[in-house]
């Protein structure tokens, strides 16, 4: 039977996909790209907003009219947030969370022989370790992402996730360095640390945190980078900065989460920090690392946030100079303490706020490209584009297009940045 796997969400969805796509292989399924050619169709969801939740009730529909005679899978973090609202789902065959990755096949096999509709969750529990997992490849062909922790404890009180996730939990240095060693004998270079809240890495365990998880990826022979996933302030302190910066196989990029600038909107957040502490961190990082990028979230429009705050927010993001900023407007998530304040934004402010700081950042991104000119900087290449040039990434995760005939896929080269190119900057191999 021919399988097909839909991934919504973050880059942990993406190693989740993957380990279903090599446990489904390695049962005899057999992968189809094409959802509307396949048996057997696996969505695996994110909850993130409910945005997120209306495109997998969205999706599950359409891929039932396309393809009535499929099996179809809801699996992910929608179902395991809110069991109870996916009862009356009849587009979804089968319905399972985000533990337990091992049932799939013997749930899928089950509604073969039995042709009956399943719906079996686990629901997380206090003191569960990781989940055991590992793969032996990715989807890319340079770079793999590996999920070495899972779950929250912040509580934020716009996020639903600790719901969806459970507890922090986190995988042994011993697992992470075994699985690191497979990707980089299957020929991998980069390797991209992920996790719910990578910052808590080690906190269910004790005396290790993030900075021991990097030293041991960075001393994996042919693993020749080491990227972090999305960072909380959370433990980024002075000391496992210092730490981090003495591997040099360690990409001076990190994406560290703000969300607001302002510390009143900071506060009703849930957020266990202040604007002059996270600042604190990025000067620690600059000091630390050469030309590094500081990239983050910025959520506009949360409950409560006046023009005022908005302002300070704004503020704070060009004060720090971020070298690229997500922007996105709150959205209300039931269940959270945020969807139940009574003092929510109104859209139109959000809109115009978005509108912005989007317009205010794109100007941080172009001064940050403009800082990269005449530099040389070793450029991981990865593909092809459809206009003939090659694509790759520097260390601090600038995308470098260089024009050459040669298949470079896979090779560090050293790349001179002469000009700034749409996102990126146009180079030429030296």
């Amino acid at each position: 039977m021919k399988f097909s796997i839909i991934t919504l969400g973050c880059k942990v969805n993406q190693y989740e996909s993957q380990i279903m796509r090599e446990t489904m292989l390695a049962e005899g399924f057999e992968h189809e790209p094409q959802y509307r050619n396949a048996d057997i169709v696996i969505v695996n969801s994110c909850t993130v907003t409910s945005v997120s939740d209306s495109k997998a009730f969205k999706l599950m529909r359409r891929i039932k009219r396309e393809n009535p005679d499929c099996i179809t899978v809801l699996t992910g973090c929608m179902p395991q947030a809110f069991p109870d609202e996916l009862e009356n789902l009849m587009s979804a065959d089968i319905i399972t969370g985000n533990k337990r990755r091992g049932d799939l096949v013997p749930l899928i096999n089950e509604y073969i022989n039995e042709r009956k509709r399943l719906v079996r969750i686990n629901p997380h529990e206090d003191g569960a370790g990781f989940e055991s997992m590992s793969i032996s490849g990715f989807n890319e062909r340079t770079r793999a992402f590996v999920k070495i922790e899972d779950g929250c404890n912040r509580f934020c009180s716009y996020c639903i996730i600790p719901y969806a996730r459970g507890r922090v939990r986190s995988k042994s240095l011993s697992d992470i360095e075994a699985e690191l060693k497979a990707l980089a004998n299957s020929g991998y270079r980069e390797a991209v640390l992920v996790g719910i809240n990578l910052s808590a890495y080690g906190n269910d365990i004790g005396g290790i945190n993030i900075a021991d998880a990097v030293e041991v990826a960075c001393s994996v022979s042919g693993i020749e980078r080491v990227r972090l996933g999305s960072l909380e302030p959370e433990r980024m302190d002075a000391e496992t900065i210092r730490r981090l910066s003495v591997q040099p196989k360690l990409c001076p990029q990190f994406h560290l989460s703000l969300q607001s600038g302002c510390d009143q909107t900071l506060k009703r957040m849930n957020r266990h920090y202040s604007s002059e502490e996270y600042m604190t961190i990025v000067d620690n990082l600059r000091k630390h690392f050469d030309n590094c990028s500081i990239t983050t979230d910025v959520m506009v429009g949360f409950p409560g946030e006046t023009e005022e705050e908005f302002s300070r927010s704004l503020e704070f993001v060009k004060r720090v100079g971020f070298a690229r900023v997500h922007t996105f407007a709150y959205s209300r998530r039931p269940g959270t303490a945020a969807d139940r304040a009574e003092n929510q934004v109104d859209k139109r402010d959000k809109d115009k706020r978005s509108k912005i700081m989007i317009e205010k950042t794109e100007k941080l991104r172009h001064s940050f490209l403009k800082a990269q000119l005449g530099r040389v900087e070793p450029v991981l290449f990865e593909a092809r584009r459809q206009d003939g040039l090659f694509e790759g990434y520097t260390k601090n995760y600038t995308q470098v297009y260089v024009k050459t005939d040669e298949d470079i896929s896979n090779r560090l080269l050293d790349v001179r940045l002469n000009e700034v190119m749409g996102q990126g900057c146009r180079g030429d191999i030296v």
